[in-house]
């Protein structure tokens, strides 16, 4: 029986990579777990010395920029740490007999089809953040098509708040809660997604695009409102109870324009593993269990 497979992450100060760093240590199977002071991916030629000293199977790179309206002020660091970097990875791996799990979004798609968007379906980015991805992900399979690039969509969990922790706190403040009506995805448990990272590690076998979300699309208002209603059922003691919508159009926090359904179909991964990711509301409730229920002895 061949030995588990030796795994570098980076971005271990991300919600990814803190997850994934957690669950290998725990399997066995971590090599190291880099941040930006170990590797900065916005000096790409720096990449081959900072991974000289590590022997590994596989990298998963977690790390990147993902903040959508910086990318728009600055598309040539976002170039370089989400794409640039990506190749150097890549080449890395490929020089090693190594491969890569390059993490990347459902941002590379234009949001104008209305169906779950599967690996074959065209990636036409509409803004910086979306556009760098793309050349992400096809520098990854460009260098070695064995690579793997795993898109996913509104992460959250893990121990860095997210969407869901803010509402909570909100609403137990009795604070009014708004979130956008008119833009859907999949929300994605950190916890889900790192099983189905390790699922591919561990097979081995699968090369190229791969969509892993929790099943079902939703709006930020459906996610926002079923947040509270699960923390409600859980016993939390709201002050504030319903999400008020609002339209993306005219909302001035947005610099960059996002696409409006971008939801995943994990079709492939389902016949692949034969795992079904379950719907983000189960997940969802798991989640707020762990974060907001004391632990009972």
């Amino acid at each position: 029986m061949p030995a588990s497979p030796r795994v570098l992450v980076l971005g271990v100060n991300g919600r990814l990579g803190r997850v994934l760093t957690r669950r290998l240590k725990q399997a066995g199977q971590l090599v190291a777990s880099l941040g930006r002071n170990d590797l900065d991916l916005a000096i790409p030629q720096a990449i081959p010395v900072a991974l000289e000293p590590w022997d590994f199977d596989w990298i998963i790179n977690a790390a990147g920029t993902t903040d959508v309206d910086a990318c728009e002020r600055e598309p040539k660091l976002a170039m370089l740490i989400n794409a640039t970097s990506t190749q150097a990875l890549a080449e890395v791996c490929a020089a090693r007999g190594a491969r890569l799990i390059q993490v990347s979004t459902d941002y590379v798609f234009s949001g104008s089809e209305r169906h779950l968007l599967a690996e074959t379906d065209v990636a036409e980015p509409i803004n910086v953040y979306g556009s760098t991805k793309r050349a992400g992900e096809l520098a990854a399979l460009e260098v070695n098509p064995a690579n793997i690039v795993a898109r996913v969509s509104w992460l959250f969990g893990g121990e860095k708040a997210s969407f869901p922790d803010r509402v909570v706190t909100s609403a137990l403040a009795g604070e009014p809660v708004r979130a956008v009506n008119d833009k859907w995805a999949c929300p994605t448990y950190a916890e889900d997604l790192v099983d189905w990272l390790l699922w591919l590690v561990q097979d081995r076998t699968h090369q190229g695009l791969i969509h892993l979300c929790n099943e079902g699309p939703a709006t930020w208002l459906e996610y926002g409102q079923a947040t509270l209603d699960l923390a409600a059922e859980l016993g939390l003691p709201l002050e504030t109870t319903q999400v008020e919508g609002h339209s993306m159009i005219g909302f001035d926090r947005f610099l960059a324009t996002r696409p409006v359904y971008t939801p995943l179909d994990t079709q492939l991964f389902a016949r692949l593993s034969g795992i079904t990711p379950r719907p983000w509301r189960e997940a969802l409730r798991d989640y707020l269990k762990v974060r907001f229920l004391p632990v009972s002895h």
